[in-house]
C-alpha cells in the first residue's frame, strides 16, 4: 500500500500550472495556511476542502476524498495493522 499524503498530488497539480500556494487559496475562498498545511502533509483534505478542488480543477471531489481516504488507510496499516491482526478474529461463516 503506497503512503501519499494528497498534498503531494495537489503540490505537482500546482507545479505543472505555475500557482502559488496563496493564488489556489484566494482562487478556493479559504485560508492560506489551510492550503499550505495540505501542501506540506500537515492536514488531510476535509469534504469541504473536496468539493472546492474539485469545481476549481473540474473533476469530482471524490478524487480528493479517495487520495485522503488511501492515504489514511496506508497510515493506520503501517501503524496498527498487525496489531489489529493480531487482536480481531475473522467473523464465523454459516455452514
Amino acid at each position: 500500500m503506497f503512503e501519499v499524503h494528497p498534498g503531494s498530488i495537489l503540490k505537482e497539480e500546482l507545479e505543472a500550472r505555475q500557482m502559488s500556494g496563496n493564488a489556489l487559496a484566494l482562487a478556493l475562498r479559504i485560508n492560506s495556511g489551510r492550503v499550505s498545511e495540505v501542501l506540506n502533509g500537515k492536514r488531510g483534505i476535509s469534504a469541504d476542502t473536496a468539493l472546492r478542488l474539485g469545481r476549481y480543477f473540474g473533476n469530482d471531489p471524490q478524487f480528493w476524498l479517495g487520495l485522503q481516504g488511501a492515504y489514511d488507510l496506508a497510515v493506520a496499516q503501517r501503524e496498527s495493522g498487525e496489531k489489529i491482526i493480531r487482536e480481531v478474529l475473522p467473523a464465523q461463516t454459516a455452514a
